[in-house]
């Protein structure tokens, strides 16, 4: 297990999220760490990224971009026209 030297905060994971969305498929971890608005740990980065990963609201592909994939509302609208789910 990693040591995380620094956890995330709720402000740093929001913003992360919302940089995710708006370069959703444009790059890979670390172009898109370059492109957050205010200063961040690497480190601190991976975890919110590995966080975001394994709660289902991106996926990086084999070649290693980062692709925002969390659709709530998209969801919502599907449910709402009577869509059956297993």
């Amino acid at each position: 297990m990693k040591q995380i030297l620094h956890s995330p905060t709720l402000e740093s994971v929001l913003m992360v999220e919302k940089t995710i969305e708006k370069y959703s498929q444009e790059c890979g971890k670390y172009q898109l760490w370059k492109k957050l608005p205010k200063k961040m740990m690497y480190q601190t980065y991976l975890v919110i990224l590995d966080y975001l990963q394994e709660t289902g609201k991106i996926i990086i592909d084999k070649d290693g971009c980062v692709i925002w994939v969390w659709d709530p509302e998209g969801i919502r609208k599907i449910l709402a026209k009577g869509v059956k789910l297993r």
